[in-house]
């Protein structure tokens, strides 16, 4: 009981100095994932599969960052031919720009919860302000990995042709959303 007690106490403190520290990408439990306009008759959605990146966060300060890459060739609709087609130059020119980017500059709290992140995506070799409405926000201590664990469900809406994007405009319209599903586990 005792040993039981010191343990919860121990985990306790640590959740407390993990208020502040920098987080890893878990790319197990990362997709950033999107939606656009097919000819005004329905939406393609894929995702990407391969992200990677770091956030720095202190909660109890209410101030973080990010910088997250995606690898652009990880695009994936679940359909070989669509993939192919939007890895080449008309679309995401993958050859040429073979990552997307965030930089998040700005993280805004409510009380104790993530709302926003004020950042920068760049696609394409453009660079333009993008923040992500942060839906949900939880961090726990992950019991098989003594660690802490963070994670969101995040969102934006842009418009691809702002970055270059501009395959198949105006039949396709150029509103993009973006839905963010990520995990990231404390350094140690």
């Amino acid at each position: 009981m005792k040993l039981k007690f010191i343990t919860a106490a121990l985990l306790a403190v640590a959740a407390v100095g993990a208020n502040a520290g920098t987080y890893n990408i878990d790319p197990t439990h990362t997709y950033p994932s999107f939606e656009a306009d097919h000819k005004g008759i329905s939406f393609w959605r894929g995702k990407f599969d391969k992200t990677s990146g770091v956030i720095q966060m202190d909660r109890a300060a209410k101030t973080g960052s990010m910088d997250i890459t995606i690898d652009a060739a990880s695009i994936n609709f679940g359909l070989d031919k669509m993939n192919s087609h939007a890895k080449g130059a008309d679309m995401f020119n993958v050859e040429k720009f073979p990552t997307v980017t965030y930089k998040g500059t700005k993280f805004k709290f409510d009380g104790e919860q993530l709302v926003e992140v004020e950042g920068q995506l760049t696609m394409l070799g453009v660079t333009k302000p993008v923040n992500l409405k942060v839906n949900k926000f939880k961090c726990i201590i992950d019991q098989r990995m003594k660690r802490e664990v963070c994670g969101a469900d995040a969102s934006a809406e842009f418009k691809r042709t702002d970055f270059g994007l501009n395959y198949a405009t105006p039949a396709f319209a150029p509103e993009v959303k973006l839905a963010i599903q990520v995990e990231a586990i404390a350094a140690q």
